[in-house]
């Protein structure tokens, strides 16, 4: 069981040590730490992993005795809108709005990710909103003020 620390009484693990139980390069195990997919405490230079975040990691159940923790839940939208036939004006109108929105004075539950991508030639716009379903909603509304006649 990946959960079971190398010695009786230790609950951390060195990254070497969980890239050997994982079987993986200890410079997967560093991206996993800095890609948010392991929970690591930086010791110094180094980082140690807790048994239960090796276990979370490996798709196990929580070691015996460890209370199943849950995270806060938190839903995130991903949404792509194609505009056709748009003209310069208009795209201009809903990046300048659909990012002031975003960058204006806010709760922190309203945090997005916008990308706008403008395809002149075609007259085409693609929008692409990540974000909670609030904010979502909220940018959707506003691209919809825009562009109905």
């Amino acid at each position: 069981m990946i959960s079971t620390p190398p010695h009786p009484g230790q609950d951390l693990f060195t990254v070497d040590q969980v890239a050997d139980r994982l079987q993986l390069h200890p410079k997967t195990v560093r991206q996993y730490i800095r890609d948010g997919r392991l929970t690591a405490t930086r010791i110094g230079k180094s980082y140690r992993i807790a048994a239960r975040d090796l276990a979370a990691l490996a798709g196990e159940a929580a070691a015996v005795g460890e209370p199943e923790v849950l995270g806060t839940r938190e839903v995130q939208v991903a949404t792509t809108v194609d505009i056709h036939a748009v003209d310069p004006d208009t795209v201009h109108r809903l990046t300048t709005l659909l990012t002031a929105n975003l960058n204006g004075p806010q709760d922190p539950g309203r945090a997005a990710r916008l990308d706008l991508m403008h395809d002149a030639r075609r007259g085409r716009l693609r929008i692409v909103i990540a974000g909670g379903p609030k904010v979502t909603a909220d940018l959707l509304r506003l691209i919809q003020a825009v562009t109905e006649p």
